[in-house]
């Protein structure tokens, strides 16, 4: 036995209370009361525990305004305690109890308009509680807090940590996979019901395949329900349905072991309306009243806040005591910020932003924001973050894939987003689809009914320019095979099978998009031109609606990028500027081409796109005499129809997917 003192934070309540038990007990004995030090603001209870594991909960006097104080029942007089009464006393009987009724009635509005504090007392998990049992319910008041001790101290797991050593990828170097745990493993078929960390330890050499140097997991705290993570309500447990904390552990060592970072979906903007601090002083940690009522997913951290009595920022030290709870005890490389514009408070995100790099030491550590409309000021010199979501690249994009609307200037300010403010290749993170959205193939087939090689092919061209821009390019799970299901609430796990081998060949196109992904995303991490900001815009034709442009390295590195917007084949079309003469190998369709005078004729197929990979000054073709040297101006449509054949795949419709 040793001592072990359970704390709670609850500075302005009268009353607090500890239930504790034995797991193996079923009920909780008499509570235990807590006594408040008014000095710092916190409960305390200390009892001398065994070795093992335990439930707990915390009970107090609420200072919530919305909980409210229950109203009693009407006495039904058809019982057998009533049967004596006359109708005058029933009548009379009646009368006081509407009366309670409407004392109690009172007190609730005062409460919601004043805040005005009356003795409730509720029960909840520790806000601090590492682990929970929800007891198989989402009704916050039947969940409890799981402590494991061992010699009087909190026990999370006994992981030993052995790849904390590997070399990780700078964020320059960072091609980012977004993905949802439940839903990225196991498939169709899959037994399970939902995906957990050992599923994605065991896609690691998948995820090294396609190229991917850091995962980005959405929200992975213990939240109610079966699979929307947004509303995060206990803040230091993992959700349990994933495995256990020694899972998530092994999968970081792993992905840090093949050189892959991880970086967390974090949500510190609301949390879900039975958080355990809403019910203790709702108003203590969060906004009374929404910021934006139309952009509002549950009660809202005060960051504003300031308590001069006990000299603490509330909502800030909680937040940030959790984020760094998550970088040391997990190791992670990064943080997400979801909701980021609403939070509007820049003075936070610094600070919290500061504590997160430091609890991570000398690693590289990378914090985005999701701040929608995107705007540099939330990266640059005076900004918190390091980069941030570059939605305005994906509705461009959007609207050129989906809706053929090319408007080459509003594309040019995104490929290059020093026009919009931004300085640096990691300010900005680059997609054609992720978690909010539906993926571009389902839009091309409900929107414009467009399926098969059509669609492929305007994917192919977004990923071209999504993986050429200036900034980490990221991919959502699932684009690249060609996943086809819907954006949904609920389950929509990857489906795997769109690239295992089948007899009749039937998905070749969606093996061809992972063999694509995983071809450009080595072009970017080979090619030294994609870790600089080097970009010039060197032929735009808006006629045809093309548009051509470089990035280069001072080591000599060059790609040119050749881009058909339109629906119509350019035949023999001659690019200028081509920034050197000489040999350049055509990525796209594998084929060697000699550049002179500074110009290059090619065929551009409808909604593709050409890369240029400059070979250097001294490079000179193998002499073959069975396959003579390809200049430039000799490229004809049949050989770039040639090229194609070989390069493109039979087609398969999004409902033919649906099928297999």
């Amino acid at each position: 036995m040793a001592p072990f003192t359970f704390t709670l934070f609850a500075p302005y309540n009268n009353q607090a209370a500890l239930r504790l038990k034995n797991t193996n007990v079923r009920m909780f004995g008499i509570d235990i009361l807590m006594e408040k030090d008014e000095t710092d603001g916190y409960f305390r209870a200390t009892v001398d525990l065994a070795d093992g594991i335990f439930h707990y909960q915390f009970k107090v006097q609420t200072k919530s305004w919305f909980e409210q104080e229950p109203e009693p029942a009407l006495p039904n007089y058809d019982d057998d305690e009533f049967k004596e009464l006359t109708q005058e006393e029933k009548q009379e009987k009646t009368e006081t109890y509407n009366k309670l009724i409407e004392e109690i009635r009172k007190r609730n509005r005062e409460r919601e308009h004043e805040a005005t504090f009356t003795e409730i007392w509720y029960t909840f998990v520790d806000p601090y509680a590492t682990d929970v049992d929800e007891r198989g319910s989402d009704d916050a008041h039947k969940a409890v807090g799981v402590l494991v001790v061992k010699n009087g101290k909190r026990l999370i797991d006994e992981y030993v940590w052995k790849y904390d050593d590997c070399a990780l990828p700078s964020d320059e170097q960072l091609i980012i996979y977004e993905l949802h745990v439940g839903d990225f493993s196991g498939g169709l078929d899959d037994p399970n019901g939902r995906g957990a960390f050992k599923n994605v330890t065991k896609k690691i050499d998948y995820l090294k395949e396609l190229g991917v140097t850091a995962i980005e997991l959405m929200p992975i705290k213990e939240y109610p329900g079966n699979h929307s993570c947004y509303n995060p309500r206990y803040h230091f447990a993992i959700e349990t349905s994933y495995g256990p904390t020694t899972d998530l552990k092994e999968m970081i060592d792993e992905m840090h072991k093949n050189g892959i970072r991880v970086i967390l979906d974090g949500v510190y903007n609301h949390c879900d309306g039975s958080a355990p601090l809403t019910q203790v002083d709702h108003d203590y940690w969060f906004h009374h009243h929404p910021k934006d009522i139309a952009m509002s997913w549950g009660p809202e951290w005060n960051y504003n806040f300031y308590d001069s009595k006990y000299n603490v920022w509330p909502a800030r030290k909680f937040v940030g005591d959790s984020i760094r709870y998550m970088v040391e005890e997990f190791h992670i490389d990064g943080i997400r910020f979801d909701a980021a514009r609403q939070i509007q408070n820049f003075d936070f995100l610094h600070w919290v932003v500061n504590e997160a790099k430091r609890a991570a030491g000398p690693k590289p550590f990378y914090c985005v924001a999701e701040f929608l409309p995107d705007e540099p000021c939330v990266t640059n010199i005076d900004g918190p973050m390091d980069g941030c979501w570059h939605d305005s690249l994906y509705w461009t994009l959007r609207d050129i894939l989906l809706n053929d609307n090319v408007d080459i200037g509003r594309l040019k300010t995104c490929i290059d987003c020093r026009q919009q403010g931004y300085l640096g290749v990691t300010n900005v993170v680059n997609y054609i689809g992720n978690h909010d959205h539906d993926r571009m193939l389902v839009e091309l087939g409900k929107e414009r009914n467009i399926f098969g090689e059509e669609a492929f092919k305007r994917v192919r061209l977004g990923v071209v320019l999504q993986m050429t821009s200036i900034g980490l390019p990221m991919i959502w799970m699932g684009e690249e095979i060609g996943e086809y299901k819907e954006k949904t609430i609920g389950i929509a796990k990857i489906d795997w099978s769109l690239i295992t081998d089948r007899e009749d060949n039937s998905n070749q196109i969606n093996k061809a998009l992972l063999s694509f992904y995983c071809g450009i995303t080595g072009l970017r991490a080979n090619n030294k031109a994609f870790f600089t900001t080097n970009l010039d815009f060197i032929h735009e034709d808006h006629n045809s609606k093309l548009l051509a442009y470089q990035r280069w390295a001072d080591s000599g590195e060059r790609i040119v990028v050749i881009a058909n917007l339109s629906g119509h084949f350019l035949a023999h079309y001659c690019v200028p500027n081509i920034p050197a003469n000489g040999w350049w190998h055509e990525w796209t369709f594998n084929y060697d081409v000699k550049v002179e005078n500074n110009e290059v004729y090619l065929d551009i197929a409808e909604h593709e796109a050409k890369i240029l990979v400059w070979l250097g000054d001294d490079w000179q073709p193998p002499n073959h005499p069975s396959e003579p040297v390809v200049e430039s101006n000799d490229i004809s449509q049949e050989k770039q129809q040639t090229d194609s054949s070989l390069n493109q795949n039979s087609e398969l419709t999004q409902s033919e997917n649906r099928s297999q």
